[in-house]
């Protein structure tokens, strides 16, 4: 068992891969992920050595089936690597009262992005090796400039940056020192389909109301837009624990009080659950300035976000990092696996005379090819994506502008239309039914976000609504389409 033999399965080495293996299996049980999240993140890159020396066990045959899935893993590795780089930092953020902040990002102004996208974080004075995603919250059809998203302080990470803000907001120092950030994507749809529906509800539980900011804001920008069918009709459901997190819709407050538009119509729903009947209404929240606290920082950076590269780009360089990978493993072959040639002697003589060679190449020579073929192309690939990346940034990113940032707005009135309930959960049966009767006869688009709990309940209060659509087929009864947005905020 402790042989590391010259042919064949090389046992040491799969005894290796399977330890490697079950340390990465019991640290992704929920108990420790959950509990001990940065030592299952850290402790899930042994996978590095498990591939290794799987390839050592299984041997060259068994590994093609698999590496496939490898090559394209690494080479997107590397590609999300050189898109973080250089780093840029942050222009200013907002604190909310209910331990969440908005961070506002410089992004360059030819960046375009769907609602729902996401964006991957890395903050190297907190952690040089943690990504985390958020949804961003803005609309690039609005802010050509930058980007925001939210982020809800309750882990170790988030809370380390939620301190590390407060700490610049306390600060006496007349300019707030820089915050380098590193960032990958966006990533999001395509396409914006679930947008084309007559009317839309909105389901939201706490910091899930993110990706909603960005579709209001986008169906508020796009109403000149000829190119998509968007919602008339709109309706937000917001449920949250204390009062103090409506201060999360600050950003859409302006099509909360401007209701003139006769295109579309936003409505609010805010329930409360843990707080008893109050007198408060959701305008005089919105209103509280001294709710929200906002600090600007100073920028050394003279890079914005650039996104992705285009497909046809990444396409070729997966096609040349291929071709790299057969040539090198083809040519090191030729070199350290030498082809055994036969005599003429040995060709006429009968096979129970034929010379057999006692010395075999080992089998793990093929696998050092494999992987040095691997690690030569992606090399070659890689220099060359830092190469054109360096000359895209050089060409098109300006410099990052002090100035740049998002500051508290001062809000006009608020339609009283808009309800806040305490001390209850929504009655989603309720909600639909009145919705049945508003939009008589109309598709309607039920987007949720939140605990599952509360999406499990819509979803199904949905298929109710659905399924009696679909008895009655009659035109004048509203169809109802459910979209759970699950994303990790």
């Amino acid at each position: 068992m402790w042989r590391w033999q010259k042919t064949g399965r090389i046992y040491l080495a799969g005894e290796i891969a399977l330890v490697t293996g079950l340390v990465m299996w019991i640290t992704s049980l929920p108990q420790i992920r959950r509990k001990k999240f940065e030592f299952f993140y850290y402790t899930h890159h042994l996978y590095i050595i498990f591939l290794i020396f799987f390839l050592f066990h299984a041997g060259d045959r068994h590994f093609y089936m698999v590496f496939g899935g490898i090559f394209l893993f690494g080479l997107d590795k590397l590609l999300r690597f050189i898109q973080s780089r250089p780093e840029t930092c942050i222009l200013s953020a907002r604190v909310f009262p209910s331990k969440a902040i908005e961070l506002i990002l410089p992004k360059h102004a030819g960046l375009k992005f769907t609602p729902t996208s996401v964006i991957f974080m890395k903050i190297p004075s907190i952690s040089k090796f943690q990504w985390h995603s958020f949804s961003i919250t803005s609309s690039s059809s609005v802010d050509d400039q930058t980007m925001s998203l939210i982020v809800k302080c309750d882990g170790e990470w988030t809370s380390s940056l939620y301190q590390m803000i407060h700490a610049e907001l306390d600060s006496d120092a007349d300019q707030m020192r820089c915050i380098p950030v590193a960032i990958e994507g966006p990533y999001g749809p395509a396409t914006m389909d679930f947008l084309r529906y007559d009317s839309l509800l909105l389901v939201a539980g706490g910091i899930g109301i993110t990706p909603f900011l960005s579709i209001l804001q986008e169906i508020a920008s796009a109403q000149s837009n000829r190119k998509y069918r968007f919602p008339s009709k709109v309706q937000l459901i917001y449920v949250i624990k204390s009062s103090q997190e409506i201060c999360l819709l600050n950003s859409i407050s302006p099509l909360l009080s401007n209701q003139q538009s006769k295109k579309w119509h936003l409505t609010l729903k805010v329930f409360v659950t843990q707080e008893e009947q109050s007198s408060v209404t959701v305008r005089e929240v919105l209103n509280d300035l001294s709710l929200v606290r906002a600090v600007r920082f100073g920028t050394q950076s003279n890079y914005a976000v650039n996104g992705l590269e285009s497909l046809i780009w990444m396409a070729a360089l997966v096609g040349i990092t291929s071709i790299l990978f057969v040539i090198f493993l083809i040519s090191l072959n030729h070199i350290f696996v030498p082809v055994e040639k036969k005599l003429p002697s040995e060709k006429l003589a009968a096979p129970s005379e034929k010379v057999v060679s006692k010395e075999k190449t080992p089998s793990w020579v093929a696998d050092l090819i494999i992987l040095s073929s691997f690690i030569i192309a992606i090399t070659g690939s890689t220099l060359m994506a830092i190469l054109l990346r360096w000359r895209r940034l050089k060409k098109q990113t300006p410099p990052v502008s002090l100035n740049q940032g998002k500051a508290v707005q001062v809000l006009g009135p608020i339609e009283e239309e808009h309800e806040i309930n305490f001390g209850g959960r929504p009655n989603f049966e309720e909600i639909f039914s009145e919705l049945e009767k508003e939009t008589a006869g109309s598709d309607i688009g039920v987007l949720v976000c939140g605990p599952e709990s509360m999406k499990e309940s819509v979803a199904k209060t949905s298929q109710r609504k659905s399924q009696c659509f679909m008895m009655n087929a009659n035109k004048d009864k509203p169809y109802f389409n459910f979209h759970s947005l699950n994303f990790t905020f």
